[in-house]
């Protein structure tokens, strides 16, 4: 399916209030719209805030084996070194660097979606799995809400919130995203105002605890947003906190930098209700490509930025919320 098709389809279900789903690559080159009947008979499994489209729950009773092979820092140092020289240079000011680590596990994709523990999670089988934290947009009663994600520390810390609150870098991070984001929402909305800013959640995973900030950002949709729900998500695209600023030229910088193509990962995903609207960020994203799994991961970088602590919150993002 391409952009437009894709477009058509969510605003023809939205206007019918006919429930769908909806999954968009990061290049917006391959999203999938589907109704809820078409997400089964594709074996698309999806839980979006407590919203399933399965029922049964099976238990596994095995342990745990999960290792994980990043790249060398010398890889990772040359990929921050070129987003560095863009900032110096003043065509970007922060930029999400993200890059591959392959992983080894006994666990299935589809194991790792029913086991996982996370706000919102999907399963494409033989593709990929998502188990993320980070809402994108919420669509509800005319109003359209977004919470970027950018801060994390390891919980174990001493006075972890507060550090993570007080860091300089990550204050400036996480205030223009805030910032870009509130630009986003106003394309489509009006009267868009930071509701709430910087607010600490708590994500456990199978190895430790981890903390993230967010904010929550809201504005006006007009009475007939329904009609033009598709150009409204794909308008906002891609999320500005897995993405950066200014955004066109940053998507440039990524797509150099990184080396690789993120595909889904970084992508959105989300459900219609037939009357509202949750979708999510697809971060904690593992990939299978040929034989091998990989885990995508990654973080904002700015010119206060110091490359080895970057290298290893990407490291630490590498997880399953298994507990």
């Amino acid at each position: 399916m391409n952009k437009p098709d894709a477009i058509y389809k969510m605003n023809t279900l939205a206007l019918k209030r006919v429930p769908f789903i909806f999954i968009i690559d990061f290049e917006m080159h391959e999203p999938f719209v589907f109704t809820l009947e078409e997400a089964l008979a594709n074996k698309i499994l999806f839980d979006v805030d407590g919203f399933k489209n399965y029922s049964i729950q099976p238990k596994y009773e095995k342990k745990i084996s999960f290792k994980k092979f990043p790249v060398e820092y010398s890889t990772y140092l040359a990929a921050f070194n070129k987003v560095l020289d863009n900032i110096k240079n003043g065509n970007t000011y922060l930029l999400n660097l993200t890059l591959p680590t392959k992983i080894e596990t006994n666990l299935t994709l589809e194991e790792i979606f029913y086991m996982g523990r996370a706000k919102y999670k999907l399963f494409v089988p033989e593709r990929f799995v998502v188990f993320s934290p980070e809402t994108f947009v919420r669509i509800t009663n005319n109003r359209i809400y977004s919470f970027p994600m950018k801060g994390t520390i390891d919980a174990s810390v001493e006075n972890a919130r507060e550090k993570i609150l007080n860091d300089e870098k990550e204050l400036a991070e996480h205030t223009t995203i805030v910032d870009l984001i509130r630009n986003d929402l106003s394309i489509a909305a009006k009267n868009v105002t930071v509701e709430k800013f910087r607010y600490v959640e708590e994500i456990a995973t199978h190895e430790k605890k981890l903390l993230q900030v967010s904010s929550k950002i809201g504005g006006e949709l007009p009475g007939n947003y329904l009609e033009r729900l598709g150009e409204i998500i794909f308008d906002i695209l891609p999320a500005g906190s897995i993405s950066g600023a200014p955004k066109k030229k940053t998507v440039e910088i990524i797509k150099e930098a990184e080396g690789y193509k993120r595909g889904y990962y970084t992508g959105v995903f989300g459900y219609f209700d037939g009357q509202s609207l949750e979708s999510a960020v697809m971060i904690r994203f593992i990939e299978r490509i040929g034989d091998d799994l990989f885990y995508k991961s990654g973080g904002g970088i700015t010119a206060m930025s110091d490359p080895l602590s970057e290298y290893n919150e990407l490291i630490d993002k590498v997880y399953v919320p298994i507990i």
